[in-house]
């Protein structure tokens, strides 16, 4: 009885009006504080990718949700009776074994801040970091996330981007394609880069300004070697790299022009006089 009376007390206490009301308070900041932090940093997000970029969107929201955390998290210690004093006190000795243990995480943080300041790539944009491409996906305190053509996911830290080469290749809404074209000897060039231009104005994609151009490039071992240099909004780079492919091949078939391949001679020693070579079907 003695027990029965004991639980009762026991449960008297718990739930006792002071310690009722610190529960509802906890419950609140869990399960509408929480949720609401978390609805406020997306609504952030969306809103400002479209007024302003969506790297600042993806920077303002994460700064709201991790200071809407912060906020929840002191607010659950005071409910529960943490004296921040405390704290404050092991924060000398802590911070001393935290900060021998996360200089690399602060070199990260650092170098986060310099690439959200410095602008050079934003989230959307294709780069190229070292041997790595893709589209870029966030921009974190610690790292820079991308997802490559080949649908990988990319962790690149903070530290080694700031001391990379940075290729921004979608930076500007215009890009060049580069040709390298080889002909025969025999080949007319001008009639040859009047076939090549005429193959660029008739390519719905290929830009009028700037203007394709063609340099003639070297005298290769079999062949003239052209640069033919055309240009393309930045969304269609690739489609007019391959449809002008197929143009000037089918082009050059139709007009005669000979697209050289490396040939190989064998002598005997006499320069004028070729080794003779019989090819001979099969079971002669």
């Amino acid at each position: 009885m003695g027990f029965i009376v004991d639980f009762h007390g026991l449960v008297k206490e718990f739930f006792n009006p002071e310690r009722l009301s610190t529960l509802i308070r906890l419950a609140l900041l869990f399960v509408v504080g929480l949720p609401l932090v978390f609805l406020i940093g997306k609504w952030l997000k969306a809103s400002l990718s479209k007024k302003l970029s969506p790297q600042q969107g993806m920077i303002f929201s994460k700064l709201v949700i991790y200071s809407g955390i912060a906020v929840i998290a002191f607010s659950v210690l005071n409910e529960v009776g943490f004296k921040f004093s405390h704290l404050l006190g092991a924060a000398g000795i802590l911070g001393i074994a935290i900060g021998f243990a996360s200089q690399t995480s602060v070199s990260n943080i650092i170098s986060g801040v310099f690439l959200m300041v410095e602008k050079s790539f934003e989230v959307g944009v294709v780069i190229t970091v070292g041997s790595q491409t893709g589209t870029v996906m966030s921009i974190d305190m610690l790292s820079v996330k991308l997802r490559t053509f080949d649908n990988k996911f990319v962790r690149l830290p903070n530290e080694s981007v700031i001391k990379s080469e940075v290729i921004n290749i979608t930076r500007f809404p215009i890009r060049r394609v580069d040709l390298e074209i080889g002909v025969a000897y025999k080949e007319d060039v001008r009639r040859v880069r009047k076939i090549l231009l005429d193959v660029a104005r008739k390519n719905p994609i290929c830009l009028n300004e700037p203007e394709p151009l063609i340099i003639f490039s070297a005298f290769g071992s079999s062949s003239i070697e052209l640069l033919f240099l055309v240009w393309a909004a930045k969304t269609d780079w690739l489609t007019l790299k391959n449809t002008i492919m197929e143009e000037i091949k089918a082009r050059f078939d139709e007009e005669g022009i000979e697209i050289p391949f490396p040939h190989l001679s064998l002598y005997t020693g006499e320069a004028t006089k070729p080794f003779p070579i019989e090819i001979l079907k099969s079971g002669q």
